[in-house]
């Protein structure tokens, strides 16, 4: 096929997949080039969406006074959600960078618009949370475009929204789905932050799929790909 990729292309898409992290620290001071950021942005506009809604803005965020606002959000959810935590593990959690608020160049808050188009989008009558579905798409296209251009991301999900609606001036019914920092980094980590930390362990693959039916994991229709899996354990 004329329209297929190349193998030098193939292994860019997966170098970009599998070395994307979610950047909490690292961010250096060197501002991102207009260029690349609207190449970022056009990448997360293309993102597929229910009924072809594009029920996704974009709000772009320099100034301090903002960023200041939103920061003593994330510290006042963060000490709200360890309460939640017991020992020792509070204490950890409480260690951690889970956010670049103020040392990021760019914040950047991603929102749903469930009203665009009107009330009625094809394919979402049954599922209306797929229009949140489509906005996370075009979030996952902006952290590859932002991974492939350099450009570091790290999605900040310790905030309140109604402070996010009421700092941004957000009408009633858009809804803040993202709140992201972009910049550059010294350093892209080999393994997410909080697998390097122990918090969490990275899962087989064959642990997470099924056969056919719920848990049904040895499927003999499905022979070879279960070798397949089990050979190229991550």
């Amino acid at each position: 096929m004329e329209d297929s990729f190349t193998d030098e292309e193939k292994r860019g898409f997966y170098k970009a997949i599998y070395s994307r992290r979610d950047v909490r620290s690292h961010f250096i001071s060197k501002p991102i080039e207009e260029n690349k950021l609207s190449k970022i942005l056009h990448a997360a506009h293309h993102a597929p969406s229910v009924g072809f809604s594009q029920p996704w803005n974009f709000i772009l965020i320099k100034d301090q006074a903002t960023k200041k606002k939103i920061k003593e959000s994330f510290d006042e959810e963060k000490r709200r959600s360890s309460q939640v935590v017991d020992e020792p593990k509070k204490s950890k959690y409480l260690s951690f960078k889970l956010e670049g608020i103020l040392e990021s160049p760019v914040n950047l808050c991603v929102t749903y618009d469930p009203t665009k188009f009107g009330p009625f989008v094809i394919g979402r009558s049954s599922i209306p949370e797929a229009g949140l579905y489509s906005v996370c798409c075009a979030i996952q296209n902006l952290w590859l475009s932002a991974r492939t251009e350099g450009v570091g991301l790290g999605w900040v999900s310790i905030l309140s929204n109604e402070i996010l609606k009421e700092t941004l001036q957000l009408p009633e019914h858009v809804v803040p789905v993202a709140y992201l920092c972009l910049g550059y980094v010294n350093e892209f980590a080999d393994k997410p932050d909080l697998e390097t930390a122990k918090w969490l362990p990275r899962l087989d693959l064959k642990d997470v799929v099924y056969y056919e039916k719920w848990e049904d994991k040895e499927n003999s229709d499905w022979k070879e790909i279960q070798d397949l899996i089990q050979t190229n354990l991550d």
